[in-house]
């Protein structure tokens, strides 16, 4: 790593002519920048590009003065003039002594800058630091145009081979928070469970202890937030309990908890971890919803009729204790028949009953899905992969996970207990966290028929019914493309012309569920939103919504619900790329391995093709297609060759091979097989 040289250039002394330039308009923003070289700033004035080399001094998030500049008769563009207030103050890196000097390397590739540790700064020593460990510097000096950065060392994370640095390198990418304050930890320490005297002390909670409830999560689910009960009542009817730690007792406004789980705003789920958002005392211990254990919860308990239309709902703080821990493999073979109920991994008396529970469930998830897609709901099939690491956290295969009925039975319990929620809240007119999600624009919905049209997907009418965003015409092309080859296709398609969902302090419903009111509710272990969702209903019926701290907690919605929302949108980047680096490690084993797939996107530069056993995406480009010049159809979305006139476009089936992969960028390399 070397020192930063003056720059010689030549001073700007005026144009040719000898005029001067005409002053450029400065506008201040924050900058974001995505990866290195390519950022936007975002001002009051709207969101700019910046020009190439133009991010110069700035990192993340900093506040800058931008000129805007116009290159080409292009869209104006900005470059960074000032950094007008910091964002970062440390970052984490790999450390390198550089003779009397210390050199630390950010493993965020965001940030092109050079930092040194200064000779008479004895850190790395008395942090036994060596030379390739991994380290958490703070910035002493923010580097200048003409000048290197300075740091201290305020922590030795590890030895690089210890730790995975594709992994840490996304977490210093993304600012992810992976240690607890202090105040933080002893605060929960100092929690204590003794749901006796909470029922004592509290007669509107409900002791529910002796209701059987269950938990149904993946395998390898390590907090458990939600319970369900269901019984039938007779004429078809149903009784549905849903029962969500009750994680707001534990954490008060502005604690310290409170505090830091705000600014992380949700769990982060990577490829080989889980950065929490709370305390592992409370996420894996008082708040988790283990069997046969009592915990304090808040119920939801819905009544049905037969036809799935929720008749009734109330809202009560409760304790119960789960009667059976299930994961979903074992529920989907009790609903076929494959297993026994008295197999159930619970007490042989529980057994009956918990068997009937899912049983009933599963009744109420099928009626449920009926009626909301009578009422305009959008449902897309997705398929996930997990990556499979090995005990070292090298990739040694891949999971994918799809919809079961045990899977949607979960999905439909707790959709009805977000609605009533949001219902309870907005009739009172409480405002709160709300899931807001807003009808695609009929831009962005034209812009797919092109595609839906050549997969043969539109009848009569459909091209006009999609283009005013009607919820219908979508269910109809989701359903005849069922089965057919552009399934996946029709599905990615409809699903990236959405908008995205984002919290937002007052109801505006929800687009894609078919919901007038809706909010997350029954997650607060991994989410913020739901912590609010909580304390707001708990003040609503114990009549507390004039209070000192409700006031306080209103009067912070609107910057909570932007700072969760975007919180989410970097959790969710995370645990992508997290998943991206490692399938790019798995196939670098598999090079010159010939697959099946689809191609899911297409660009000038290339195809995007998804594998069909493991849904890794990776690159065709448009230089190994043929030997020939492929001209590019935006609104087709096609390469067609000028010469052989084969056109490549998606939703097309091919056959691959793996040609290489970079895990660092996440990327998988393919050619087309020879013989396709």
């Amino acid at each position: 790593m070397g020192r930063k040289r003056p720059h010689h250039g030549r001073k700007d002394r005026g144009n040719a002519t000898g005029t001067r330039r005409k002053p450029q308009a400065l506008l201040s923003g924050v900058i974001r920048i995505a990866r290195p070289g390519i950022a936007t700033v975002k001002t009051p004035e709207g969101s700019f590009a910046v020009a190439r080399g133009g991010i110069h001094e700035a990192m993340d998030g900093d506040e800058v003065q931008a000129g805007l500049v116009r290159r080409g008769g292009s869209e104006p563009m900005v470059v960074v003039r000032s950094v007008l207030q910091r964002a970062v103050s440390s970052f984490v890196g790999t450390y390198e002594p550089i003779g009397p000097l210390g050199a630390v390397k950010p493993l965020d590739g965001r940030i092109a800058h050079d930092f040194f540790v200064l000779p008479g700064d004895d850190c790395a020593r008395r942090l036994s630091v060596a030379d390739g460990d991994v380290v958490e510097a703070r910035i002493l000096q923010y580097p200048g145009r003409r000048e290197a950065g300075v740091v201290t060392l305020d922590r030795r994370v590890g030895a690089t081979a210890d730790l995975d640095l594709l992994v840490e390198a996304i977490i210093a990418s993304h600012g992810l928070a992976t240690e607890f304050g202090e105040e933080a930890l002893q605060q929960a320490a100092g929690l204590t469970l003794d749901v006796g005297r909470a029922l004592a002390q509290d007669p509107a909670r409900r002791d529910l202890r002796d209701t059987v409830t269950l938990t149904i999560d993946p395998t390898d689910a390590r907090d458990y937030d939600d319970a369900v009960s269901a019984r039938r009542l007779g004429d078809g009817a149903f009784e549905v309990g849903v029962h969500i730690a009750d994680v707001a007792s534990y954490l008060p406004w502005d604690s310290p908890m409170d505090v830091e789980a705000r600014q992380r705003t949700c769990s982060v789920y990577l490829v080989d971890r889980v950065l929490p958002m709370l305390p592992e005392r409370l996420c894996n211990d008082l708040c988790s919803l283990r069997p046969h254990e009592d915990r304090l919860s808040v119920s939801v308990i819905l009544t049905l009729d037969a036809h799935g239309t929720v008749l009734a709902s109330e809202a009560v703080p409760s304790a119960i204790r789960s009667h059976a821990r299930l994961d979903y493999a074992t529920a989907d073979a009790l609903l076929a028949g494959t297993l026994a109920a008295h197999d159930l991994p619970c007490q042989r008396a529980d057994a009956p009953a918990v068997a009937d529970a899912i049983r009933a469930l599963d009744e109420v998830a099928a009626l449920r899905r009926a009626l909301r897609a009578r009422r305009g709901a959008v449902d897309f099939e997705t398929r996930e992969a997990k990556v499979v690491l090995d005990d070292d956290g090298h990739a040694v295969d891949v999971v994918v996970r799809e919809r079961t009925r045990a899977t949607s039975l979960i999905e439909e319990a707790m959709l009805m207990a977000n609605e009533a929620v949001a219902k309870m809240l907005d009739d009172a007119g409480v405002p709160a966290a709300y899931r807001a999600h807003e009808q695609p624009s009929p831009e962005r919905l034209s812009a797919t028929l092109p595609l839906l049209r050549d997969l043969r997907l539109l009848e009569p009418g459909d091209a006009e019914r999609l283009a005013a965003a009607d919820p219908y015409a979508m269910q109809d092309v989701l359903e005849r493309a069922k089965g057919t080859p552009g399934e996946v296709l029709a599905n990615a398609l409809l699903l990236r012309a959405q908008k995205r969902a984002t919290y937002l302090p007052h109801n505006v419903g929800h687009f894609a569920l078919g919901a007038s009111a809706y909010c997350h509710f029954t997650s607060p272990i991994r989410r913020y939103p739901d912590v609010v969702a909580h304390r707001a209903l708990k003040a609503l019926l114990a009549g507390r919504l004039d209070t000192e701290e409700q006031r306080s907690i209103r009067a912070a919605l609107p910057q909570l619900c932007r700072t969760c929302s975007d919180g989410e949108r970097a959790a969710d980047a995370a645990g992508l790329e997290s998943q991206e680096a490692k399938m790019a490690e798995l196939y670098e084993g598999r090079i010159g391995m010939r697959c099946s797939g689809i191609v899911v996107g297409c660009e000038r530069y290339g195809l995007f093709v998804m594998l069909d056993d493991t849904c890794a995406e990776g690159m065709v480009p448009t230089s190994s297609l043929d030997d020939e010049w492929f001209a590019y159809d935006e609104r087709r979305m096609a390469l067609t060759g000028e010469e052989s006139g084969r056109t490549y476009t998606l939703g097309q089936r091919v056959v691959v091979e793996v040609t290489g992969a970079n895990p660092a960028r996440g990327q998988i390399d393919l050619a087309l097989a020879q013989g396709r």
